[in-house]
């Protein structure tokens, strides 16, 4: 009897072990603090939206949203720390057009992530266009003015956000299709690269128009070519670089929010509702506003396709540009 009152007594308890571990699996996410890569240094576009954004999904999830910007190698080096990092839902990307776009073909042999079967793209956060911008007391005003300053002085510099940015790249691209020579001054974020431009450091700049709206509305900057199809509406006064003979120079940025693949999909899903619900906030469509950029549209699915599509039309052009990394 008492050996086959314990022997029960353990198959009792066995039987709620097992029965507890469904509900241990499938405890409610997030229970913890989330961290999001920005890769990216402090200040940029990107940083921008990210903090804008961070604060108010916070809220939602229950959860602090811990930010750690992890600059370098044309945001390949943050984005590669998410990819590596445990599929749980509790790392997530702040995921660039740079690093998906330029970057995974640039890198090419030097990091071990692809940009499609390593993510899951779950939203779309942001779109809009980049602004070359000059030092006030530059003497251009336009694309083509600058292609002329560098045919009389070949070598002009100009920063970017970084090596393997897509501001580099369509740098790069400008440059070939005016048959000019400008010397590329990489920053690990284009902050960085916009302060000195309004210092007089560098005389001239590409970056996305969110990060500069308020410089270039104060005038402490010039803006002096958008590569949009045509004029945003907010700044009239600045041509694009279609209007100055470069219809090749139409060039849309975007960012979404990313995890390692193999993250349940019901926690890619409530990431993908909440960013959604934070996006319509009447403020957070105001704040896009002011910044010049357009909110997000593509969640889940759609998003993962988008990104699979926006590698392949990028791959070529990246290998054509001739751009490489030391």
């Amino acid at each position: 009897m008492p050996t086959t009152g314990i022997r029960r007594r353990l198959l009792l308890a066995a039987g709620a072990a097992g029965l507890a571990t469904p509900a241990l699996a499938q405890a409610p996410w997030p229970n913890r603090p989330i961290r999001m890569i920005i890769p990216f240094a402090p200040g940029g576009s990107t940083d921008v939206i990210g903090r804008l954004l961070a604060e108010q999904m916070s809220q939602r999830l229950g959860q602090p949203i811990v930010i750690e910007n992890r600059g370098g190698a044309g945001a390949t080096l943050g984005t590669g720390l998410v990819a590596d990092a445990a599929p749980d839902g509790y790392t997530v990307l702040l995921s660039p057009v740079s690093a998906f776009n330029v970057g995974a073909t640039l890198y090419r042999g030097r990091i071990t992530w692809d940009p499609v079967r390593s993510f899951a793209h779950v939203a779309m956060i942001q779109r809009g266009y980049y602004a070359l911008m000059a030092n006030n007391r530059a003497p251009f005003t336009n694309p083509a003015e600058l292609a002329a300053a560098a045919r009389r002085t070949p070598g002009i510099n100009y920063a970017t956000s970084g090596v393997g940015s897509l501001p580099h790249l369509v740098m790069l691209r400008f440059a070939q299709m005016a048959g000019i020579e400008l010397t590329h001054v990489p920053y690990r974020g284009g902050a960085q690269a916009v302060n000195d431009v309004i210092a007089g450091n560098v005389p001239v700049t590409l970056d996305g128009i969110a990060a500069s709206v308020g410089f270039l509305r104060q005038g402490n900057i010039r803006g002096i070519g958008l590569t949009g199809p045509q004029r945003h509406p907010d700044f009239p006064d600045m041509p694009t670089f279609v209007e100055h003979g470069f219809p090749q120079l139409v060039a849309e940025g975007w960012a979404g929010f990313s995890f390692p693949a193999g993250v349940p999909r019901p926690i890619q899903q409530r990431l993908a509702d909440v960013t959604k619900e934070v996006l319509d906030l009447p403020a957070i469509r105001e704040r896009y506003r002011t910044l010049a950029n357009d909110v997000g549209d593509r969640f889940m699915d759609d998003f993962q396709r988008f990104v699979a599509e926006e590698v392949e039309t990028w791959r070529p052009l990246v290998i054509a540009s001739g751009a490489t990394v030391d």
